[in-house]
């Protein structure tokens, strides 16, 4: 689904405030269903530490990199680290193995594909059963993709991503905001938190986010390129949380954009997207770009036409990321 407009501000204009009011005895039943889910599980322990990578809004928060960034913290140090995701939007229920190979998104997902390019990576709709299968193949951590609000397994270490550009929107729960619980409740859980800014120059807003009185850690991060744009003119188009994010990002790295399209997070391409793509970049004799996450949902056909540019999360401090890994690490080490 695409964010709709009264999500983003406090304000806005008044139909949108209208719109909320609307909405909120909805977002009230919502934010108590969740809070029951949590409340009532008993979290399964699969014997080795569990870090979450999640969220308190709903849309791209750069959840998916920050775990590529950490599995390879944890595989740097020496950990045998393993990821594991629900697989949203793929066919299969899993426990299953992603191999970036013989899957596609359609059958397990766009982000597991992602993950499993740096970590072994599994999905499994039930999160328990997909842990148990990462144990009976030796992984000594799990990376939890997008599970804050995933009650089912025991977590040592809880990270919340947020977008420091778009904070917590309008702060009302789903649907009358992006939320996906209240920001207290959600952080109450948190064992730190990581802000995303647009790059390294980019300071959070921590007061306007609620954020510097916490008492948990605090990390500045960015998703940085990992290679510049082509040269020449780019059509650049993307499926994500927030498409604007990208563009601004290739303009930023000097792109030459002659044009863009926005589709819906997770968005799978039809062959009738794919050939008005291609009508569009013909017309403005451009190069067609994309995000990884959009070009691994692509057909193989298409993928060899487009250009992947891809990104990567990095921190203002990682050695204070590698602290809180190892400090989890040890506190679960045999003995302790």
């Amino acid at each position: 689904m695409r964010e709709p407009v009264f999500w983003r501000t406090d304000g806005g204009r008044s139909s949108g405030r209208v719109v909320r009011a609307l909405l909120t005895p909805l977002s009230w039943i919502y934010g108590w269903a969740t809070a029951r889910r949590i409340r009532k599980a008993e979290p399964l322990d699969p014997g080795i530490p569990v870090v979450c990578i999640g969220n308190l809004t709903l849309g791209g928060t750069g959840k998916t990199p920050v775990a590529q960034t950490i599995l390879t913290r944890l595989s740097d140090m020496g950990y045998r680290a393993h990821a594991l995701s629900r697989g949203y939007g793929g066919t299969l229920k899993g426990p299953v193995r992603v191999d970036p190979v013989a899957h596609t998104a359609r059958e397990v997902g766009d982000e597991p594909l992602l993950l499993a390019r740096v970590a072994p990576a599994w999905i499994s709709h039930d999160r328990p059963a997909g842990a148990r299968a990462a144990v009976a193949e030796t992984a000594e951590v799990l990376v939890l993709d997008d599970g804050h609000q995933n009650p089912t397994l025991r977590k040592q270490l809880s990270f919340v991503v947020i977008d420091g550009e778009t904070g917590w929107g309008a702060n009302k729960v789903f649907p009358a905001g992006p939320l996906r619980e209240p920001v207290a409740v959600g952080l109450a859980r948190a064992d730190a938190v990581i802000v995303m800014t647009r790059n390294a120059d980019t300071l959070p807003d921590y007061r306007g986010l609620g954020l510097a009185d916490l008492e948990i850690p605090v990390l500045h991060a960015w998703l940085a390129p990992t290679q510049r744009p082509p040269r020449g003119s780019l059509v650049a188009f993307a499926g994500i949380g927030r498409p604007q994010k990208f563009f601004d990002a290739l303009n930023a790295a000097g792109a030459d954009l002659s044009e863009t399209g926005q589709f819906a997070d997770h968005h799978p391409y039809s062959k009738g997207d794919l050939k008005r793509l291609q009508r569009l970049a013909k017309a403005h004799k451009s190069a067609l770009i994309t995000t990884e996450k959009d070009w691994v949902r692509l057909p193989a056909a298409m993928q060899a036409e487009v250009t992947a540019w891809p990104v990567r999360a990095e921190f203002a401090n990682p050695a204070a990321l590698d602290g809180l890994l190892r400090d989890m690490m040890d506190a679960s080490a045999p003995g302790r």
